[in-house]
């Protein structure tokens, strides 16, 4: 699919398809990620995929509470991606430091989008969680201590019953210029 046409149609999935993810079309997703770029070659990242049911529902419960219900729907998602920072080499971490940057998280932030760009491209739906119980779901997957938890992302086949509607977006002049801000 041309890269361009990808931007217009990927979008956040909140229904799914209930039949499962193919094992190969998961393992093209990690090869996405794996190969983003990151500063100073760092790779500071891990992904764990959540299939298992019974424990991909009870992470998908950690998307939301009680009063904070906008993630229900991650339950309906057949898979869970769970994207762990992982410790940057030396380098990063100095160049994090001197420029104030979190450059960890830049990474991986680049990393999940080439994931929900190839899973587009796979014929996959995805959205990009950023609210969950940190605690439980390290707890829940043995994440050890001292490991942050980047986002969590459903995947899936979209329901067929979904509307696809036209992206929202700001016009170009409000978020481009040239040589001032």
């Amino acid at each position: 699919m041309e890269l361009t046409r990808l931007f217009k149609e990927r979008r956040s999935v909140r229904s799914y398809d209930p039949r499962p993810v193919e094992r190969e079309k998961l393992e093209e997703l990690a090869e996405a990620f794996r190969l983003a770029p990151s500063a100073c070659n760092s790779q500071p990242w891990r992904i764990i995929f959540v299939e298992e049911s019974a424990l991909k529902d009870e992470v998908a419960r950690a998307t939301f509470s009680g009063a904070i219900n906008f993630n229900r729907f991650a339950v309906g998602a057949p898979v869970l991606a769970v994207l762990v920072i992982e410790q940057p080499r030396l380098t990063a971490k100095i160049g994090a430091v001197v420029k104030s940057r979190d450059l960890p998280l830049l990474d991986v932030g680049i990393a999940a989008s080439q994931f929900v760009l190839r899973a587009c491209e796979l014929g996959l739906g995805t959205c990009m969680l950023g609210w969950f119980d940190e605690r439980k779901i390290r707890t829940l997957l043995g994440i050890p201590r001292g490991k942050r938890l980047a986002l969590v992302i459903t995947i899936g086949y979209p329901a067929v019953n979904v509307a696809v509607r036209e992206k929202e977006r700001k016009p170009l002049d409000e978020v481009r210029s040239y040589n001032r801000y």
